[in-house]
């Protein structure tokens, strides 16, 4: 999934209210965060497959220590540990873990059998991505749901926080199209450094447009 994990990392504005939207974004994202770089240094691999499923050409031969679930669920715990320390919030851990963990969950349900449960075990996946209409409308219609959430759960507090939400949403919207009905990407090189470009500006954005906005009281 792409847009589907910034929609868990939306709504769980609404669980962790002190949290700032790029921390939750983060967690959604940990594991897409870390497999470009262990991509990079040759400890994770992938190679361009056109047609090995209908939405990505990409063929995830290996990434065990950023996608798998045993993994996860540790840098799940860790990361939920810190942002709890850091914030004081107890809630902190439980919803970044949880963010953390949901990152298998919803690439389980999209992917084909390539998620493992742990390193060297047994890899799953329920291939969503076969089907491109299938696959925009649940990630479009989780996408919406998470945004709605958010919106809901905040307000602005100055122009900048009321335009720049549906700009940041009609951004990654634009982005996760592209990706889906363009064609393969030249190497991966470039997947590593598109990947690794386009997290750092979503995550900035984020973090800009989450300071304009502020939650609204319970």
């Amino acid at each position: 999934m792409f847009i589907g994990h910034f929609a868990l990392g939306f709504a769980a504005k609404r669980a962790a209210p002190r949290l700032s939207l790029v921390t939750l974004f983060a967690a959604a994202q940990l594991a897409d965060l870390m497999w470009p770089l262990l991509v990079a240094v040759g400890v994770e691999q992938v190679r361009i497959a056109p047609g090995i499923t209908a939405f990505t050409p990409l063929d995830f031969v290996s990434y065990p220590y950023s996608h798998s679930l045993l993994m996860l669920c540790i840098w799940g715990v860790l990361f939920g540990l810190l942002c709890a320390f850091t914030t004081g919030d107890r809630r902190a851990f439980i919803v970044v873990a949880a963010l953390v963990v949901s990152h298998w969950l919803l690439d389980w349900i999209t992917h084909r059998p390539d998620m493992p449960l742990y390193p060297g075990g047994a890899k799953l996946g329920l291939g969503l991505w076969n089907s491109v209409a299938a696959t925009i409308t649940v990630e479009t219609v989780m996408f919406a749901a998470g945004v709605w959430i958010y919106a809901r759960i905040t307000r602005p507090r100055d122009s900048i926080g009321r335009n720049a939400l549906p700009a940041f949403a009609g951004f990654l919207l634009v982005a996760y199209l592209a990706a889906g009905i363009g064609p393969p990407p030249p190497s991966i090189n470039a997947v590593v450094v598109t990947g690794t470009a386009g997290a750092a500006v979503i995550l900035l954005w984020a973090w800009w447009l989450d300071r304009h906005r502020s939650a609204v009281p319970s």
